[in-house]
């Protein structure tokens, strides 16, 4: 597992607690740290819109939990889009496999606990990229997530067309990818805190 951009090592992970996953004995003290690359392994590819999930996740828990750790499986996330509409199924599917929240297709539970059903809102009444609400206390943060603030290189441009086409040569496609997989580490390293990128409100 060496043939991947290594400074998917260098993104901050995700530390949360899931009390499922204590009980089952799963992981120590029910302690999960989710790293970037799992994510990736699971969307099959690193995108601005793969990594605005992670990073929009990463951000909102930031807020709702400054003290403790996340509780996995008491976060609700709320879209304004409809799970079928543009990119909401894919940073979604993101979040729902850090947060857990799921909107029907979730785990049911466990002798009345540790449900993930019911998590997940689309066609939901808001203005920002996504919504997130800790179940326990009700506090909420708005994301807004702008991947537009950190540009291409302007070869991708010229280079694009001939990798969809099949066009491209292999030097041509190899430096793609390379220019492609910086875009996003701007955005996850150089830029994790930059509210222009991904700003948190508080509600």
């Amino acid at each position: 597992m060496d043939d991947y951009p290594k400074w998917f090592d260098d993104v901050e992970p995700i530390r949360l607690y899931d009390g499922l996953s204590e009980v089952l004995g799963t992981f120590k003290d029910g302690i999960i740290e989710i790293k970037y690359l799992p994510i990736v392994q699971m969307a099959g590819h690193s995108c601005p819109t793969v990594a605005g999930a992670y990073l929009m996740t990463l951000r909102a828990l930031k807020v709702l939990y400054p003290d403790t750790l996340p509780v996995r499986g008491d976060i609700m996330v709320s879209f304004k889009e409809a799970s079928s509409e543009g990119v909401a199924g894919v940073i979604a599917s993101v979040i729902s496999n850090i947060t857990g929240a799921t909107d029907i297709t979730g785990f049911k539970g466990l002798g009345g606990k540790y449900s993930r059903i019911g998590l997940m809102n689309f066609n939901s009444d808001i203005d920002a990229s996504a919504r997130f609400e800790r179940v326990d206390t009700g506090k909420m943060v708005d994301v807004y997530y702008n991947h537009g603030s950190i540009p291409g290189d302007p070869r991708m441009q010229e280079l694009m067309p001939k990798v969809v086409d099949d066009l491209a040569t292999d030097e041509e496609k190899k430096l793609f990818g390379e220019l492609w997989q910086e875009r996003v580490r701007k955005i996850l390293i150089e830029n994790c805190d930059n509210d222009q990128v991904c700003k948190v409100v508080e509600l």
